[in-house]
Parts: C-alpha cells; structure tokens; sequence
C-alpha cells in the first residue's frame, strides 16, 4: 500500500500459514531498481489489471520475486488489483504452493473479496499514512500527542528537557549569490545531518525556523544528565557531519521546561515551541555568532555536564531576559573528537556515556 512518506514509497503485510503476520517496507529507492522494474507489482499497479504466472512452468528470463518463490516450492502467482475510495490502485499478491495451483474456484473467491479487502485495508492504510505525514512534519512524539486528539489551540504539552537550536552560518550571504537550486541543496544537506543526529541520540526535531532546528530531549528517568549529554553527542554528530561538505554552523544547548503545542487562530494552528527555555536558547545562539563559538551553552546546561566540559567565556545581558547571563562553551575536546567506536558516544565523560563500547 502506498504511503506519504519522503523516505518510504510503500508498505505491505505479508502473511503464510507457518508464520504470523510481518509488516515491511519499501524505500523510494527502489522503483528505479530491478526489485520493481518488470515486477508483478509494477504490472499491476501501472496497468491496473490482474497478473497471473504459473511458477512451476517459469521460464528463466521470469522476473527474480517469481524466481525465488518458485524455488521456495510455489506453483502459482497472483497478483489482484485493490481499489480504494479515492480512486488510487493498490495491490494484493497471492502464492500457493497446491501441485495444480490455484483451481477457478479459488481464483473466483479471491475476486469476490477484493472489494471488501479493499474497505478493509483502506482505514488502514490511512491510519497510517497519517501517522506517518504527522511524523515527517510534527516529529514522531508531538505527532504522537495530535493523533491522539491534541488538535485544539491551547493544547500544551509540557516538558523537561534539553534543548539544542543550531542555526546555519552566512546563510543570508548564500541566499543572495547561490542559486535557488544549490540553496536547497545546501539547505537540505545542512537539515539531514541534524536531523539524522538528533534522532540518533534519542532527540525529537520539533520545528525548523528558517536555517535553524530546534530539538529537546526529554529528561527520563536518568535524570537531565543524561539528556544533556545526548545532546552534546547528537551536536558532536553534526560536527563530523560538518567536514563531508556541510555549511559552518553554531549550536546552542540549555535545559529547562519546554512548552510546545497548537498555537495560533481558530482556524489556522501552527505547532511550535514557547516559553522560557525556548527564548533563552534563541539568545545563546545569537552569543554563540557574536563571540565566534561553534558550541555554547548556558549555566544550567553546563552544571550538568562534567566541569573540564566546559569553559565560561563571560557574562552577557540576553534581549528579554533579566540581568545578565554566564554562558559556556562546550570545549572543542568534547564535541570535535570523533567516537573511535563508531557510535559518537566518546564525546562526553565516559559518566555520562554508558553506552560507550570502550
């Protein structure tokens, strides 16, 4: 079944009477390659007709999903276009392994039940098309929290967490001399990295502002240490990230309790990040650019992390925010060193790294 997914083009059930019931999934990759091009599936979902092929009379050039379930002792193939409501095909495949196939009989019961497969697999299919749209857009804990009713203004979610904000360097320079196309190129190089790394420390990307990500990661039972050196390790990530052609960049850390919910009018809702811990990471990055450093933080962020973590580099007033501030940077030791494991978690004290294979 087809899905709204940038990185997936479909998923599907697949079912014998020695195993349960398996979910798997199909990357956009591959209809460009031979898994698809020629197969009983690209049959029936391009022309929309019924695909049927004896396997125990397969020839040699038969496509290799048909190869294989021949040599797994199937003797007949069948593959049923599905309509949904909407118009769009989907399909279903059947196999048996019977010595005379399948009988007309068979073939006749399969067709009466297109239709009401089709109704049954249509909620389904939208059940998770949505999930998965709300995912791409929302991240996977907030759209969590809207499918399972937080649609109203005024719906907040409040949490502890650690929260890192990078933002792109020289953007508004490259905006003004590179090409539409390379900005995006570049733009979505810079997003993947940040993205792929905050997802690998168990972090949650909740809004993407301009050339900026903000990200928290949520307190857990063990305590904001360990969120705030996941965050240090998923900034560490981007950096490595940062020498395979990615733009310069700062990151910005802080911990404290994130509001984030629907905000807006009765009949147009953004979800997106507010209050206090928020505003403060916004101003630290905009430290982060003035004094030239890759990685700050502030003082709440670094007592939670070793003291050779970090080093202050002065007291500053921040816009909307009371008296003035000590703010850290995290030492170029801690985010620079690459994890000699492969797993990035040799940035930060082995303390706070208990994954860590060494």
């Amino acid at each position: 079944m087809r899905v709204d997914n940038p990185l997936l083009t479909a998923w599907g059930i697949i079912w014998t009477p020695e195993t349960a019931a398996e979910i798997f999934t199909i990357p956009h990759a591959v209809l460009d390659t031979s898994a698809y091009i020629g197969s009983p599936y690209q049959h029936v979902m391009e022309t929309q007709t019924w695909f049927r092929q004896r396997l125990d009379q397969l020839e040699p050039e038969g496509h290799t999903v048909l190869q294989e379930l021949a040599n797994a002792g199937f003797t007949d193939y069948l593959g049923v276009p599905v309509t949904f409501g909407n118009g769009i095909i989907q399909a279903a495949m059947f196999a048996t392994r019977h010595a005379s196939g399948f009988a007309e009989n068979h073939i006749t019961l399969i067709e009466d039940l297109a239709v009401p497969l089709s109704a049954a697999l249509e909620a389904i299919a939208m059940r998770r098309s949505t999930a998965s749209l709300l995912a791409t857009f929302l991240g996977e804990g907030p759209a969590a929290g809207v499918q399972a009713g937080a649609i109203r203004r005024g719906n907040i979610i409040e949490t502890e967490a650690a929260i890192l904000l990078t933002d792109m360097r020289g953007f508004t320079p490259l905006s003004l001399t590179a090409s539409p196309s390379d900005l995006l190129a570049t733009l979505g190089r810079y997003f993947e990295a940040v993205v792929d790394a905050v997802r690998a420390e168990g972090g949650d990307v909740l809004k993407f502002v301009g050339d900026g990500v903000l990200s928290i990661f949520r307190v857990s039972d063990d305590g904001c240490s360990s969120a705030c050196a996941a965050a240090v390790r998923a900034a560490s990530r981007v950096l490595a990230a940062r020498a395979e052609d990615l733009p310069p960049f700062v990151a910005a850390l802080h911990a404290g309790s994130v509001m984030y919910g629907n905000i807006g009018s009765r009949d147009r809702l953004d979800f997106t990040a507010v209050g206090p811990a928020v505003n403060m990471v916004s101003r630290l990055e905009g430290i982060a650019k003035a004094t030239g450093e890759t990685v700050v933080c502030s003082g709440t962020f670094a007592s939670a992390l070793p003291g050779t973590s970090t080093r202050t580099i002065g007291r500053f007033e921040l816009k909307g925010l009371v008296g003035e501030h000590e703010v850290f940077a995290v030492v170029a030791d801690q985010v620079d060193r690459p994890c000699s494991h492969g797993v990035g978690c040799c940035n930060i004290d082995a303390r706070l790294s208990p994954t860590c294979p060494g």
